[in-house]
């Protein structure tokens, strides 16, 4: 199972060329992750963030084709594995049927002293069924 998020390249994500700096993906995947945790497991970002939060603790991201100014983009989050603190991710960025770019983070829930915590149960149950469905 995915968590899908359109993506329209824009202007601002462009560089002289018309095509997206690559820093600029790391910004899609983030707000990819943050609609994530907000559509999908009902915990936004405003709310998740008062008092802990949940950083990147790793990313690689492999490129694969450019994307330019218009495209459209559909970048689909899987859940690939969740530990006690942590959470595997992968986004994958196609146009088209082409893929973009495929990206695996970790995710590290933390507290409000910045130490991980274990996952709340209400938020690690839904993510253990995002886990799951994933595998299917």
């Amino acid at each position: 199972m995915r968590f899908v998020m359109p993506q329209k390249v824009k202007f601002k994500h462009c560089d002289p060329a018309g095509i997206v700096f690559y820093p600029r993906y790391f910004e899609m995947i983030n707000d990819c992750v943050e609609a994530f945790f907000d559509e999908a497991l009902e915990c936004p970002f405003e709310d998740l963030h008062q008092d802990g939060g949940v950083p990147t603790a790793e990313i690689s991201v492999q490129f694969t084709a450019p994307s330019g100014h218009g495209d459209r983009l559909e970048l689909a989050l899987r859940c690939t594995r969740l530990g006690r603190s942590s959470l595997g991710l992968e986004t994958e960025a196609t146009c088209g049927g082409q893929r973009r770019f495929i990206a695996t983070s970790t995710l590290v829930w933390i507290d409000g002293n910045g130490k991980s915590t274990p996952w709340p149960d209400p938020i690690r149950a839904k993510l253990d069924g995002w886990v799951q469905r994933a595998a299917a």
